[in-house]
């Protein structure tokens, strides 16, 4: 009786622990999807000033240069293209995208569709660029949170897991 009990304290601690560690995570990945969409807008800038692709086919190009999920958001919104203009694609393409962005982020990264499709090429580039401005200020503060909130997180769940484990000892 006293092995099996051992054996479920131990798992209600890695658990725990797991748990903090996923949690922990999400600060990392929106790091990294901040990083990724910021890519992308500067890869959108230089193939807009310099290949002049309609707005369809430059999403589609540029969705094979990034990770799957701001690729997704690229593909969605070149599909999307088809029947919307290109500022709704936009925004419906982020509302259904699978991503690790706060509220304000998405909000930052909408605004790129109030100029989207609707301006000349020069008005749509300084859209872009005000957006990146914008995501690299939000790369900074997603970067000081995660450094802030990953070892407390990760420290956080093992030590419930460890206190769970020693009440039921």
């Amino acid at each position: 009786m006293e092995f099996v009990k051992i054996i479920l304290l131990t798992l209600v601690m890695g658990m725990c622990t797991a748990l903090g560690i996923m949690k922990a995570n999400k600060y990392k990945l929106r790091v990294i999807d901040l990083q990724e969409i910021k890519k992308a807008l500067n890869l959108a800038i230089t193939k807009m000033r310099y290949t002049y692709e309609p707005l369809p086919e430059l999403f589609k190009e540029i969705s094979k240069d990034l990770n799957e999920n701001m690729a997704n958001i690229f593909i969605k919104a070149h599909t999307f293209m088809e029947t919307l203009n290109a500022g709704q694609a936009w925004e419906k393409a982020i509302d259904e995208s699978n991503n690790n962005f706060t509220n304000e982020d998405i909000n930052i990264i909408k605004g790129l569709s109030k100029l989207l499709g609707k301006t000349d090429l020069e008005g749509q580039l300084m859209q872009i660029e005000l957006t990146t401005k914008l995501v690299d200020e939000q790369i900074i503060e997603a970067t000081n949170s995660q450094n802030k909130n990953t070892k407390l997180y990760k420290t956080l769940g093992a030590t419930v897991g460890l206190a769970i484990m020693i009440i039921f000892i």
